[in-house]
């Protein structure tokens, strides 16, 4: 049994398509509580971190090549790890966006200061810098960020230097990599499961191998993406790549990262209500954190 808190995210500031915002009441609106609870478990949620609406951005100074919006997913990103850090330490943060810029102050503030080992799910990296990236959409970035590479105000945020080691991070599910991001990920030594590892090993050998890799650590966070599902089965998201993981994949993959007691922080992230049918891809991100915190089928 577990204290968790629930923090809503709900910014649409780090990429061009609206309605990431809605994601956090979606998984509320999908029983995220109620069927935490359902498994024995403490939740308390703390609400939402204030995001101003693109709207009243519009004139803001935008950054040279994109970087749209800096200053102000910098203010959340902090007034997010302000809102963890607020949290008793023994509480196991959920924190539900909004676009992946979120996971800058998520990753942040659930490392408490401490080294934290990152299990990144997702099609995409995220590890772009403003350099590499063919968009400058900060959602396309945070990863890097964390790792320390890119633009000093969000490099730094919060403290000093790399919140990460690229050595301490786990990507799961790619399948939809930019040129720059293939070679930093190669540079920097980040550890790297596509699509191809996926089919060819399976995702008990890829669960065991990440368990290997991060048993020890005090503090390990899952990122979790729903464009790493298959459109088919999550076609809430702004950026769908064909190829996905499958529902049982995903379930199986949080099923074993549940086995293996690791995971201390988590975070959802990248649900487009008005991209969905009917709330699937909110309850289907329900029911993975349902399976990463105990569900079990017998």
């Amino acid at each position: 049994m577990k204290d968790i808190g629930i923090l809503g995210v709900p910014m649409d500031l780090g990429q061009g398509r609206r309605g990431v915002d809605m994601g956090p009441s979606a998984m509320r609106y999908g029983r995220l509580q109620e069927v935490l609870e359902g498994l024995g478990h403490r939740v308390h949620d703390y609400g939402d971190v204030r995001v101003p609406v693109v709207e009243s951005l519009r004139h803001a100074q935008q950054e040279p090549g994109g970087m749209g919006y800096l200053e102000a997913i910098r203010t959340v990103c902090l007034d997010t790890i302000a809102a963890i850090d607020q949290m008793p330490a023994e509480v196991f943060p959920i924190v539900l966006g909004g676009d992946h810029s979120i996971a800058m102050g998520s990753v942040t503030g659930a490392s408490r200061g401490e080294r934290i080992g990152v299990i990144w799910v997702d099609a995409h990296a995220d590890f772009n810098t403003p350099e590499t990236s063919p968009s400058g959409n900060i959602h396309g970035m945070p990863l890097a960020h964390l790792c320390s590479l890119g633009d000093p105000r969000l490099v730094h945020l919060g403290r000093p230097g790399a919140k990460v080691r690229p050595e301490d991070v786990v990507l799961i599910g790619i399948r939809s990599l930019d040129p720059g991001e293939v070679r930093l990920l190669r540079e920097r030594g980040v550890m790297v499961y596509t699509m191809k590892e996926v089919d060819i090993q399976g995702i008990p050998a890829i669960a065991q191998q990440v368990a290997a890799k991060f048993k020890g650590f005090s503090r390990v966070h899952v990122s979790l993406d729903a464009d790493v599902l298959d459109p088919e089965i999550a076609p809430g998201v702004g950026t769908p790549v064909p190829g996905g993981l499958t529902y049982r994949e995903a379930h199986l993959l949080m099923e074993l990262l549940a086995d293996a007691r690791i995971v201390t922080s988590l975070d959802m992230v990248e649900v487009n209500p008005i991209l969905d049918i009917a709330n699937r891809t909110a309850k289907i991100m329900v029911e993975l954190a349902s399976s990463l915190l105990g569900k079990k089928i017998y």
